[in-house]
């Protein structure tokens, strides 16, 4: 399962759980490009709920975007993780290192109203 949704002009909000195959892959990736268009200084919301880590195919569909991607990324400010799985909230917070311009911070998934404070600010 994977919802991406834009959530006013400058905010885009994804929530993903379960395990994406290469469709999924690219269906998410159609929507959050599509999602984002338009979007400048922009803030993300990633809600991650069961966590499965994708499949090979997956993977293959989002490094052959990987170009578009950092591209999009460009264009958000922001970025805040809700996952429970400590080490989903470490590797977020480092891929938020590796990308210039953008901030990123991991929270617990029930901390929702932290994570739109750190959004807001």
């Amino acid at each position: 399962m994977f919802n991406v949704k834009k959530n006013g002009e400058h905010r885009i909000d994804l929530e993903f759980g379960g395990k994406l195959d290469s469709d999924d892959m690219r269906a998410a990736l159609d929507a959050l490009v599509e999602e984002a268009d338009g979007v400048e200084s922009g803030r993300m919301l990633y809600k991650i709920g069961e966590f499965k880590f994708p499949t090979l195919g997956a993977l293959g569909v989002e490094l052959s975007r990987l170009p578009e991607l950092l591209k999009l990324m460009k264009r958000f400010d922001r970025a805040a993780v809700q996952c429970d799985k400590m080490w989903v909230q470490k590797v977020s917070e480092f891929e938020g290192m590796l990308i210039p311009g953008l901030e990123k911070k991991s929270f617990a998934y029930d901390a929702e109203q932290e994570a739109e404070a750190w959004l807001a600010e």
